[in-house]
């Protein structure tokens, strides 16, 4: 596995190459993400593997000092799973000093953790598309977990016309159902306990969907239950998918979406409705 570290290189690398799939992370790498790379070898011949912890996406107050930072163990990790190029990038690297450009998708960030986390998704389509600038990949494979995130990317490549193939790869989840995130390391021992909570209300509130019950009904329900559980809930909301606009009760093809916290630990999971 070669590790790159300017654009330069990770370029003339590229040029080597014909077709490339990439998959931008911020690093701390779990299983999720590795099944991100197990999947991106069906679409290429080579796979890079960014790691950037990108400032722009975090808030005010937000953990961006503390968000783990563990490179060293990454690569292990990626080369045991046969990843072609690690591309890691300071920050003067990918923010100049006196950068003065910034991406913003509309509607589509606007609500949500867009709403909740303002500037966030700007800094989001920005790096992401200054890597897809610099990699130049075929394929991107995304995560599905973050779903409100991989609209905003696939809005940007299709109104920017980026020649890129986007691949969302469904949540990779622990036993007990909790969605796997670098931030899950925050949780105390008590706090993880209660964690998979979360999946299940999701699950409950797609049960109580497909049977008809309405839509304010559920979500009200299932803010009451996680508040319960010791959750301080951010959204929960029923939505369309394809445009995240907050569904009716005569909409299909429907998506869950929850942000809320536990402790200090801000988590995200969202349950697609399928045959409604």
């Amino acid at each position: 596995m070669q590790t790159f570290t300017t654009i330069p290189e990770i370029r003339a690398w590229r040029k080597e190459n014909q077709r490339i799939a990439f998959v931008p992370t911020m690093g701390n790498l779990h299983a999720g993400h590795l099944q991100l790379v197990r999947e991106a070898k069906k679409y290429a011949d080579k796979v890079v593997v960014s790691i950037f912890v990108n400032p722009t996406q975090f808030g005010i107050n937000e953990d961006f000092a503390d968000y783990p930072r563990t490179e060293i163990e990454d690569c292990v990790r990626l080369a045991a799973e046969n990843c072609d190029a690690v591309f890691l990038p300071n920050i003067e690297t990918i923010y100049s000093s006196n950068a003065q450009t910034l991406v913003s998708v509309s509607h589509v960030s606007q609500n949500y953790c867009g709403a909740s986390r303002v500037g966030h998704f700007d800094g989001v389509a920005t790096v992401v598309c200054k890597l897809f600038n610099i990699v130049q990949p075929n394929v991107a494979l995304f995560g599905l977990k973050d779903f409100q995130q991989f609209l905003v990317i696939q809005t940007l490549t299709h109104d920017l016309h980026l020649p890129i193939e986007l691949i969302g790869v469904p949540t990779v989840r622990e036993l007990d159902g909790l969605a796997m995130s670098s931030r899950n390391g925050y949780l105390n021992e008590t706090e993880r306990k209660i964690a998979p909570q979360l999946y299940q209300i999701l699950q409950n509130s797609g049960e109580q969907l497909s049977q008809g019950k309405s839509i304010s009904a559920i979500e009200k329900n299932a803010i009451t239950a996680l508040t319960q559980a010791g959750f301080v809930v951010d959204y929960f909301n029923i939505a369309r998918r394809d445009d995240l606009k907050i569904a009716s009760d005569n909409d299909s093809n429907l998506i869950i979406l929850v942000a809320a916290k536990l402790g200090k630990t801000r988590l995200i999971d969202n349950f697609v409705i399928e045959n409604l």
